[in-house]
């Protein structure tokens, strides 16, 4: 309560004294800090992937009695079996099918996997998998060993051998096979296999290029054939750890229940078997004692180290740190910078790691409806934020001062970052609220105007009061109105019942950090998560653009087109994308931060791949009392 207060006085100072100066501009310099991720030109010639996999020829143990191996891991130590591992989500689990709508959060990453994972060797100065992006070239195998493009449009997938599902019925065990691969997308895509109609969001992407068909051309052998000739666009969407739609769920399973809605009927090929789920509150999952999986730093150890694996959802922040100051949690992420001062300060052992936000904190107003369908409305509210201050006072300085468009400014070598930007589009974002004035005057509004954002309760309150203050210095005065993420998601995000203003921290609109050739869809008219209700020719003529191009070139340039599109017309406003942080207890070894590894846009996603590699240094946390 007191953090609150404090925030609310601090940004009435701040206002107060910006008004009174409002003559003058704030600003200030800073370094981009960039992630390195080389692209290569896609052509339509054969384009091959292979993948080592390393087969045991001796029995595995349950103790670990690796050496080192000279490599860059050596420094966490020695990997041990056992214990259990306890990570925090924030909102409670409502989806145990990839078949179901995208926007709804999910665990079933843990026991369901997908084709492809991560480079668990490639050291992280290289690339640390902190973004939603996953440059192609990274890309790693998990169900699947290799694949390569046979021609345009056709991408051949060989699958592991000796993987079996779960032994859980109805799959009791059996090995996962081609045809498993060609069942899931069959139901997602509405192929075949009695399915008809693609899943909910593949659906909704009309006009979004999909898979013509998918066949097992033998028991571990799937060619997929696609509408699009872009070997980029096709193992973006194949391979991303944002959906769970890409998770295998087990044929047999759907075909006895309908589907796997229930928690009960979870079954997969993955590390961790879903024990127990108590709505609000925990899911518990224990070690698959016939996972296929080894280690690919030490080759003879089985995967996963750890025996359980627990998930606590606590959506209060004070309530989780408290967890993480007693050792109950190993590891938590998506911190702010006030929380990590607070950390250092309270407990200085805890591990952390900082990242950038995966995309850019806005305000979304809805494009269809007085006032925000006038542009001038859309910059005055932008033009009325001072981002510089923000970034070097709630963020102390440790978060980029500039504002977003579609792309992240993080994702060197994509989009259209703002040390591009023309200075006349900068000047569209620059503080400036007489010129916001002006602006609103123009439009209709010399006064100003009453106004109500609908807000996740999850997300940055102090933040968003700072919002309401600057927006009321230019006559704007918005309500809050706040709701429980669920409820958020079915209020704003499917239902689109908001009037006026929308915003949640983990739903930022500008600032992406997913795959580049999935951004296209991110304000498409046709999409059923645009809230925000633009309806823009040009962007929704880009997609079919997308769909067209035969090269990564062709479709850096096709981004860079929305981008500027998307900063020019003002669709949501920009506030930063703040760095953030994970908070782990120095036992766990392995955690760096990893995108989907602990939280995600719908949940950890990848939790098939970091979980299971995962581990805990015994000794280290007995001598810390725990």
């Amino acid at each position: 309560m007191k953090k609150r207060v404090f925030w609310i006085v601090l940004s009435c100072v701040l206002v107060t004294s910006l008004v009174l100066a409002s003559c003058s501009k704030s600003t200030s310099t800073s370094t981009t800090q960039t992630t390195q991720t080389t692209q290569t030109t896609s052509t339509t010639t054969t384009v091959t992937h292979t993948v080592t996999t390393t087969t045991p020829t001796t029995q595995v143990t349950t103790t670990t009695t690796t050496a080192a191996t000279g490599n860059w891991w050596d420094k966490l130590g020695v990997p041990e079996y056992g214990g259990t591992l306890t990570i925090r989500g924030k909102v409670d689990i409502t989806n145990f099918d990839p078949y179901n709508p995208q926007t709804l959060m999910t665990l079933d990453s843990a026991w369901m996997e997908k084709l492809f994972g991560d480079n668990w060797t490639l050291d992280p100065s290289v690339f640390a998998y902190q973004f939603m992006f996953r440059p192609n070239e990274l890309l790693a195998g998990q169900l699947a060993t290799s694949w390569e493009f046979t021609s345009p449009g056709i991408l051949v997938v060989h699958l592991r051998h000796g993987n079996h599902w779960q032994n859980i019925a109805p799959a009791n065990g059996r090995e996962f096979t081609a045809d498993d691969v060609a069942f899931h997308y069959d139901r997602e895509f509405g192929l075949g296999d009695g399915f008809t109609k693609a899943a909910p969001f593949w659906g909704g992407l009309s006009t979004w290029p999909s898979m013509k068909s998918v066949i097992a051309t033998d028991k571990y052998t799937v060619t997929f054939t696609w509408t699009l000739y872009n070997p980029e666009v096709i193992l973006e969407l194949l391979q991303s750890p944002v959906s769970s739609g890409q998770c295998m769920e087990n044929s047999d399973a759907v075909t006895l229940w309908g589907n796997v809605n229930d928690w009960h009927h979870a079954i997969g090929t993955g590390p961790f078997i879903l024990q127990d789920f108590v709505s609000g509150s925990s899911a518990t999952m224990i070690k698959n004692p016939n996972y296929w999986g080894y280690d690919e730093r030490y080759p003879q150890n089985q995967l996963p180290y750890i025996d359980t694996l627990r998930y606590l959802i606590i959506p209060d922040d004070a309530t989780a740190l408290a967890a993480v100051r007693s050792g109950k949690i190993d590891v938590i992420d998506a911190m702010s910078f006030v929380q990590s001062q607070a950390m250092k300060k309270s407990n200085p052992e805890i591990v952390q790691v900082k990242y950038p936000l995966g995309q850019a904190i806005t305000v979304d107003p809805r494009n269809d409806v007085k006032p925000y369908n006038d542009i001038r409305v859309r910059e005055a509210l932008q033009m009325s934020l001072d981002l510089p201050t923000i970034a070097n006072t709630y963020y102390g300085g440790d978060t980029d001062p500039w504002p977003s468009s579609l792309t992240s400014n993080y994702l060197t070598g994509w989009g259209f970052p703002y040390s591009q930007w023309p200075q006349d589009l900068k000047d569209q974002y620059a503080y400036n609220p007489t010129a916001a004035k002006q602006l609103l005057a123009d439009a209709g509004y010399p006064n100003g105007f009453k106004t109500d954002i609908v807000a996740d309760s999850s997300g940055d309150m102090d933040l968003l009061q700072i919002v309401k203050s600057y927006f009321m210095a230019i006559g704007v005065d918005m309500s809050i109105q706040t709701m429980d993420p669920a409820s958020w998601v079915a209020y704003v995000q499917q239902g689109w019942k908001q009037d006026a203003l929308a915003q949640r921290n983990t739903n930022g609109a500008l600032g992406l950090t997913y795959e580049p050739t999935s951004q296209v869809n991110k304000y498409l008219s046709s999409s059923p998560g645009t809230f925000q209700r633009v309806n823009d020719p040009k962007f929704d003529a880009n997609i079919t653009a997308t769909a067209a191009a035969t090269t990564v070139d062709q479709v850096k340039q096709i981004l860079i087109d929305d981008n500027k599109l998307v900063a020019q017309q003002h669709f949501v406003i920009s506030l930063l994308q703040p760095k953030v942080y994970g908070f782990n207890q120095p036992w766990l070894k392995g955690y760096n931060g990893q995108y989907g590894a602990i939280s995600g846009m719908m949940g950890p996603s990848l939790i098939y791949f970091y979980e299971a590699r995962f581990w805990i240094d015994q000794d280290l946390k007995t001598s810390m009392g725990h």
